[in-house]
């Protein structure tokens, strides 16, 4: 994670459309469409996100429905709730996750979602 606090959108925020972005995001509320991030991810507990998601790094803890690709990891802790195919090199499912879909670990990452050097 880089060493700027992460952009948050909080827990009665909901959006409707694509996000875009280069910087780390803390999604809180409701997120419906797609993210395209060069930074790291966290789908709090209270979170239901609604979107195909391309990311450099994920943890999830709250809700996730679609498909999920990052260069580096998939996290899904215990609390998580994914219905989706995760893509990474790494992926880690803690005890008590939810998750139904599928998990490719063997992948070409989208030329869009290139990994950043942290500062």
């Amino acid at each position: 994670m880089s060493t700027t606090a992460p952009c948050n959108i909080g827990p009665r925020i909901s959006v409707r459309g694509n996000l875009a972005g280069e910087e780390d995001l803390v999604i809180e509320g409701h997120v419906e469409g797609s993210i395209h991030l060069t930074g790291h991810l966290a789908v709090a507990q209270s979170a239901v996100v609604t979107a195909d998601i391309e990311v450099d790094s994920i943890d999830v803890y709250g809700q996730v429905d679609g498909d999920i690709v990052a260069v580096a990891a998939i996290t899904l802790h215990e609390s998580a709730r994914v219905a989706g195919s995760l893509r990474a090199p790494r992926v880690v499912i803690a005890d008590g996750a939810q998750f139904k879909g599928s998990v490719e670990m063997d992948v070409q990452i989208p030329s869009g979602v290139q990994r950043q050097p942290r500062r």
